[in-house]
């Protein structure tokens, strides 16, 4: 249970960064763009322990 929960989170995390980046595609600011990124390798990172 606890595992799935875990799965589940990670791909959320993935999909908003992943959103986040797809709404900055116009790079507005720099920073928007980086916490995008991060957030889909936070996700990634969790989907992978």
């Amino acid at each position: 249970m606890c595992k799935l929960l875990k799965k589940t989170l990670a791909v959320c995390l993935i999909g908003l960064g992943l959103g986040i980046l797809l709404v900055l595609l116009l790079p507005v600011t720099g920073w928007l763009f980086i916490i995008g990124v991060t957030v889909v390798l936070v996700g990634l990172m969790w989907l992978a322990c």
